[in-house]
């Protein structure tokens, strides 16, 4: 299951994009996106974000 983003929580800071290492989040009106299509799993994202706006549920 992909890595989930909560929109209230997200400020857009980039770290997320910065890390992933399958260029699965990008940044689209001001918050983060993942496509789970690409998305792995790896929790390096959710380890980056500074707002916990990140989670795999």
């Amino acid at each position: 299951m992909a890595a989930k983003v909560d929109q209230k929580k997200c400020t857009a800071c980039g770290l997320c994009v910065d890390i992933c290492p399958v260029q699965a989040i990008s940044l689209e009106n001001d918050k983060a996106k993942i496509d789970e299509e690409k998305c792995v799993d790896c929790g390096q994202c959710i380890d980056q974000c500074p707002n916990t706006a990140i989670s795999i549920p």
